[in-house]
Order: structure tokens, then sequence, then C-alpha cells
């Protein structure tokens, strides 16, 4: 698959050629199933013969170049499809079809005679019967001759009396037409001819019908007949459909293609994360920030390592533990991967435990479902496994939180000895790098400025202190009593004051501490920049004080 992406991407006409003439293909495989299983219609039929006219077209342009194997594969099967039935489709078939066979008025005009007599009789009997009308003229010389109809008699020859003579005069006049009715001033015949016309008018939509049920009857079966073939085309068209669509893909976003060998490598270069990237591109937000990873083993280990990630909320620790598991399932999907290089080992199973849901109707709670989910992984996960984890223990109390997850990243190092990202706001846990060997500590980088806390979302080597949630509380828009008062807590359980207890907090409980303080105004920071530039009129200045006013606003904006 690898090679069939490098050939579109370096074929570029040949990849769009190859586009537009897959864009007429429909669901192949659906239709065959329909029509195998008797519940197909005429637009299934439509759906195979459009595929078999596209996948001609896609023969010839295939038929001068050098393929990699896969495509070569895919090339012989759609040649392989079956070029009677694909004839035959053509030209049974309409250009317009009706989406339920009863219907009818699929089969196209000149298939078939009979059908053609009997849809001309359905839809144009007066012209029909006009026509006879002029041959019996002819061959009777009676210029009076009418072909009327009425509900007695149906269709009927009329002549005047002063011409019954001609109808009857001889014996073959007498056989050919039949007397039905005599009338003061006229005759009534009929003819064998005019008789089974009659009946054909009265019958022609019915025959019709019948006639294209069975030709379609037919054309189901000669499909079933070649069902394999014809699945077997299907899936070669999609081949080279999903080769040349992650060829435009890789272009247009610059991926690059990975290494994947049977090794436990796992090394990315400047990953990023491909949906959460086009959505910045489209709001117009800033790039993506790129980020490395690396759990390859170490030289002479047998496993790969184990990255513990700490950081902030909102840092981007979810977002770069997702990237990489996209990044080892596109790269085995055959895909070019978002990253400047990217070597993997084959990945046998990827176990993801990420986000906070419950199961009400089967009363599990969120921390139940996490726990339910973390016990799955423990059990399979082997080495070739990629484990992506984001804050096992959070749903729990602290203590109880920090002791699983704290057992669970020994578990997965000792035991299971597979790849595995381990996001954690347990700083805690940072201390098993210097008990477990294949452990590594990483941290997402921020940085401080006037009280706000900004997020870098950088990957580096080492451990956060801290989290930043309130930082993160007061981004959000709590209010500013209820920031102003966690930090006085946090600043409380950070400095050891409450040891075991709460006593001091609940003496002092933030509902009555709001009661007494009232929210406080946010700060206002000093602008000397931002005043000087209000209080400038520039309608009432000269070019020279202009100049002057724009030296003294540089020389504040340098402080």
């Amino acid at each position: 698959r690898l090679d069939s992406v490098s050939f579109f991407r370096s074929e570029v006409r040949l990849c769009q050629s190859l586009r537009a003439s897959l864009k007429s293909v429909a669901d192949m495989p659906r239709a065959l199933s329909r029509l195998a299983l008797n519940r197909g219609g005429p637009r299934d039929l439509g759906a195979l013969r459009a595929g078999f006219e596209a996948a001609r077209a896609i023969a010839e342009l295939f038929a001068a170049a050098a393929l990699p194997a896969e495509l070569a594969a895919a090339l012989a099967a759609i040649k392989a499809l079956p070029e009677a039935l694909a004839g035959h489709l053509s030209e049974a078939l309409d250009d317009e079809l009706p989406l339920i066979k009863r219907d009818g008025g699929f089969v196209r005009t000149g298939y078939h005679a009979e059908l053609d007599e009997m849809r001309a009789l359905r839809d144009e009997s007066r012209k029909v019967i006009a026509g006879l009308e002029r041959s019996l003229i002819e061959e009777t010389g009676i210029r009076s001759l009418k072909i009327r109809h009425n509900n007695v008699l149906g269709y009927y020859i009329e002549v005047t009396a002063n011409h019954h003579s001609i109808m009857t005069g001889s014996d073959g006049a007498k056989a050919r037409f039949i007397h039905r009715q005599t009338m003061a001033n006229a005759m009534r015949f009929t003819t064998t001819e005019l008789a089974e016309l009659e009946s054909k008018i009265a019958n022609a939509a019915d025959r019709a019908l019948s006639i294209e049920l069975a030709a379609f009857d037919r054309l189901t079966a000669e499909v079933v007949g070649e069902a394999d073939s014809i699945r077997a085309g299907a899936e070669a068209l999609a081949a080279l459909d999903v080769s040349a669509a992650l060829a435009l893909l890789s272009e247009s976003e610059g991926w690059c293609r990975p290494t994947v060998d049977a090794s436990l490598a796992f090394e990315i270069v400047g990953g990023r994360h491909p949906v959460v990237e086009q959505a910045l591109r489209r709001s117009g937000e800033g790039p993506f920030v790129a980020n490395d990873c690396d759990l390859s083993p170490e030289s002479g280990a047998k496993a790969g390592a184990i990255w513990l990630l700490t950081g902030p909320n909102m840092g981007g620790k979810s977002t770069f533990l997702r990237q990489n598991a996209l990044i080892a399932i596109l790269a085995q999907t055959g895909s070019f991967v978002p990253a400047q290089s990217a070597h993997i080992g084959v990945v046998d199973r990827l176990f993801s435990r990420v986000g906070a849901s419950d199961d009400l109707a089967r009363g599990r709670s969120t921390f139940m479902v996490e726990m339910v989910e973390t016990a799955a992984i423990l059990n399979q996960a082997g080495e070739r496994a990629l484990v992506i984890l984001d804050e096992i223990g959070r749903g729990t109390a602290t203590f109880d939180g920090l002791s699983i997850a704290w057992a669970a990243v020994e578990y997965l190092h000792e035991k299971n000895r597979c790849r595995a990202i381990f996001a954690t706001h347990f700083h805690e846990m940072t201390a098993l790098a210097g008990k477990l060997p294949r452990l590594h500590n990483v941290t997402m980088r921020v940085k401080e400025w006037e009280g706000d806390v900004v997020f870098l979302h950088e990957v580096g080597k080492g451990a956060a202190d801290r989290s930043y949630g309130v930082q993160v509380a007061r981004l959000a828009g709590l209010p500013e009593a209820v920031v102003a008062r966690a930090r006085e807590v946090l600043h409380q359980l950070e400095e050891g004051e409450v040891s075991g207890k709460t006593n001091r907090l609940v003496d002092d409980l933030p509902l009555f501490s709001v009661a007494v303080k009232r929210e406080a105004p946010k700060p206002v920071k000093s602008d000397a920049l931002g005043e000087a530039l209000v209080a400038i009129n520039p309608d009432e200045m000269t070019p020279r004080e202009a100049l002057e006013a724009l030296y003294r606003l540089k020389g504040l904006a340098s402080r």
C-alpha cells in the first residue's frame, strides 16, 4: 500500500484521471448483495453497469504504466471483469432507471422487439388504429371506411350501406370481414387482425411489464453467476480509490512515508494530530505544534518504553496521546502519516482508555467503566501492543486513584512490557522513573505571565510540578471570588497546614466567605502606552507633532 501511495504521488495526472473515473462508480458490492438476495432493483443493475464502464476506462489509463505489486494485482482483477455481461447490461438497460422494477421502463428501446411493440400499443394505440384504418382503405377502396370503438363491440370497421357489397361480395371478403352489426345506414365488421390488435391494446401494459420483469430476472441471474469476478473487481477498484485518496491527502497535508517493520520501534519526529491540525487551520488559530515521541527499546532492551506524561489541564496531553495512536493506525493501513518521519514496529493491538463516560443502563458509574476498561487492557496487552492511558484513577478519592494508577504503571512495565503513554495529574508518580528502567518522565511545557498561564503545547523531558487547574478554571469564566478562594485553599493544602483534617478550611467555608466578601473587581493593569495613545488627537496635530508623538509611543512600547 505504501508503494501504491508513493506511485500516485509521483504520477499526479494519472491520479487525477483515476479520481475522475471513480466518481461514477457506485457501491458495487452492495448492489451485488441486493441482487443475490433478490432484493435488488434496476438501479442496482445500473450501478454495476456504471462500475463496468469506469473499470474499462481505468484499465485503459493504466495500460502503459509500470505499477507496484498491489496496483498490478488490482489492474489484473479489473481486466478479469466479465466483458460480455458488461455489454449485455449496457445494451439492455435504459439511461434513466426507476427505483423499483415493478415500475417498468428500465429496458432500453430496441433491445426486445415484442416489448417495443407492446409499448407502442400501450402508448400510441390511436396511431396504430389510424395506421390500420389507412391500410384497409387502400385495400377496399372505400374512402368512408372508419374504425370506431364502443363498450359493446369494442373496435369495429364501419362502412356505409352503399359499400356493403364490397365487404360481402365474395367468399374471400366474407372470410376476411366478419359481420358484426347492421344499422339503417351502415354496416359494422371486424377482422381477425383487428380482434388481435384490440386484445393486444387491452393487455399491452401488463405484457410489457412482464417482458421487462423477465429481462430483469435474466440479467440478475447473469450477474449472480459472475459474482466472484465482480466482487474481486470491486475490491480492486476500492484499492485504487484508497491509494489515490491517501496520495492526494498526504501531498496536500505534508505527510511522510513511515517505515513499518517487525521491530519494537516507535519513533515519531514532528508528529501531528491530523484532525486538530485541519481544525486549527480552518479557524485561523495558528499552526499545530508538532511533537516527537520515542517509545523504542533502548540499546540492549527487549521491550518498548513507557512515557509518563504530566502537565497542566488544557496543555495538550490527550491530543498527544491520540495523535500517536492515530499515526500508528495510519501507518499500518499503508498510509503516509502526519509527521516529519516515523519508524513504527508492527503493533498487534492498540488499547485506549481516554475520556470519561458512564453506563447507566448497566448500573456502572464513570469510575466503574474506567476500571473495567483498564482491567481489559492490563489482562490483554502484550509486548507488541500500544497502550494509551489518560488520567487513570481520577474518578475516586485522591489516594485511591494514585494507588491504582501507580500499580497499573508497574504492571504495564513488568508484566505487559508494552509500549505505552500514561498521562496523569498524580505528580507523585514521577518518582517511579528512578525505579523502573523503561519508564521516562515527559511533560507538557507552559509559561506563566502576569498570573496567567500560556500553554506551549510542547512535549519535553522532565516532570510537571503543578497542574494549573485554578488558572484553567479562571480561563473558563469562574467567578473571581471562587478563583480567589480556590487559590487560598490550594496554598493551605500545598503548605501542609491542613494535615489529615479540614477543620481550618471548614471554619472559613467558601459559602460564607463569598457572602462576607463581595466579589472583588479584577485588578486594572497600568497601561502607559494605551493611556498615551488615548490622549492623542490626530486631527489637531501638525506633521511634526505627529512624528514626535510616534517616537514617544515607540519609546513607551519598548519599555
